[in-house]
């Protein structure tokens, strides 16, 4: 027994974790699974969120080594908006652990079905196909194939294409709010918070998919970590679980790369997405 949890309890959160981080990597719902495991051992709703927020910080680390080479030459846009989501993270957090928990308990249902409809609608897989088709047309005005580039070899892109990272001066002020909304939806709860992210960014047309990509998962850090903080602080988190999660959800976001390969994108997303509606109806049903 380990802090009142026996070694097989632990053993399935961490098999949990490694689920979430597996999800969390390849379709940004890392909650979806991590959360409801937690529910299931009877914890708390406000102690499951606070303790599951800790624990898919093991799903992050990884992509935020790996962002540097992304957002090289960004460092100011990245410090911005990494305070943004900070900021936000912080203002979630505080709502979770000031409001009264059934508040919490009533709107988790339609947030895990926002984040479900994130997922369906896929705002990743569209931005990708745009940076594809981008360097497609790059590519193609390079060996002089492309109607579009004109007899001096200058190349005119789409305009909804970015193939170049715009000036931080010209980002769209609502870019800005948006993502410190998504960033509370993150503090507070946080299901399906980095793909809501990503379709603002995307939207906004402030970069290239790689680096919007990388910017996502900075927001992301910066809002958990913060959050983390607030919890820990108020002592609502429950060590034990958030530790075997935090390792799980590591090792599924390392094993995940190597593993999506070889599973078809939609098979993964169709999965998620069936799992958060039957999560919302569970949950809707016995809350309700």
């Amino acid at each position: 027994m380990i802090a009142g949890y026996s070694i097989l309890t632990l053993l399935l959160v961490v098999l949990a974790g490694v689920g979430a981080g597996f999800v969390g990597y390849a379709v940004g719902a890392s909650s979806l699974i991590s959360y409801p495991a937690l529910l299931a051992l009877g914890v708390p709703p406000v102690i499951a969120n606070a303790s599951n927020t800790v624990g898919v910080l093991g799903t992050g680390f990884g992509g935020v080594l790996g962002a540097r080479k992304e957002l090289k030459g960004q460092s100011l846009r990245a410090t911005i908006y990494v305070i943004i989501g900070v900021v936000g993270g912080i203002l979630g957090a505080l709502l979770l652990l000031n409001l009264n928990p059934k508040v919490f308990e009533n709107v988790v249902p339609p947030l895990i079905a926002l984040s479900s409809a994130a997922i369906a609608l896929n705002p990743r897989g569209r931005a990708e196909a745009k940076q594809a088709a981008a360097d497609a047309q790059a590519q193609a005005a390079r060996l002089g194939l492309d109607e579009m580039a004109d007899t001096a070899g200058n190349r005119h892109s789409h305009p909804l294409i970015r193939t170049q990272t715009e000036p931080l001066s010209e980002d769209p002020w609502w870019v800005w709010v948006g993502v410190c909304c998504c960033a509370i939806y993150s503090g507070y709860f946080g299901a399906g918070a980095g793909t809501l992210v990503l379709a603002v960014l995307d939207a906004a047309g402030i970069g290239p998919f790689h680096q919007v990509n990388a910017l996502k998962t900075l927001i992301g850090w910066g809002a958990n970590m913060s959050a983390s903080v607030v919890f820990i602080m108020r002592g609502v988190v429950d060590w034990p679980l958030a530790i075997a999660m935090c390792l799980g959800c590591f090792a599924g976001s390392y094993i995940a790369p190597a593993v999506t390969r070889k599973i078809p994108a939609r098979i993964m997303r169709g999965a998620a997405v069936i799992a958060g509606v039957i999560l919302t109806v569970d949950l809707a049903v016995k809350t309700y």
